[in-house]
C-alpha cells in the first residue's frame, strides 16, 4: 500500500497515478485517509465482461468522453457506438437549434459548391 498527501497529489498528480499503477494509494489529508486511488488495468476489471461498454456509455452520457474516444475505450467501431447510446436512448449528438442551424448552414453550402 502507497500513501500520498492531498497537497502531494495537488504538486505531482502523476506520481500518485504511478503509485496506483503498481499498488493501492490512500490519499491523506493531514493524519486522516481521505480518498483511495486504485489502477483500473492494474485490477484487470476492464477485462471483464461488460464492463469497457458500460464506462464507455457512461463518460460519454455524462459529457467526459468524446464520441470517438468512447467508441475506442468500449472497443467498437464509431457507428457501433452511435447504435449501442442510440438504443439506450442517449443521443449521440448533441446541439441546441443555433447550433443544428449553423450545421445546417454548413451544408448547404457545401452542397451548393459540389
Amino acid at each position: 500500500m502507497e500513501t500520498v498527501n492531498v497537497s502531494g497529489l495537488k504538486n505531482n498528480p502523476s506520481d500518485a497515478l504511478r503509485k496506483a499503477r503498481r499498488d493501492v494509494v490512500i490519499v491523506m489529508n493531514r493524519d486522516k485517509p481521505d480518498a483511495l486511488m486504485v489502477g483500473i488495468e492494474s485490477t484487470g476489471v476492464l477485462e471483464s465482461k461488460g464492463v469497457r461498454p458500460a464506462l464507455a456509455t457512461a463518460l460519454f452520457r455524462d459529457g467526459h468522453l468524446s464520441l470517438v474516444r468512447s467508441a475506442r475505450l468500449a472497443q467498437m467501431s464509431v457507428s457501433e457506438f452511435v447504435s449501442h447510446v442510440s438504443r439506450l436512448g442517449i443521443p449521440a449528438v448533441r446541439l441546441n437549434a443555433q447550433e443544428a442551424a449553423r450545421d445546417m448552414d454548413t451544408l448547404e453550402e457545401w452542397l451548393a459548391a459540389s
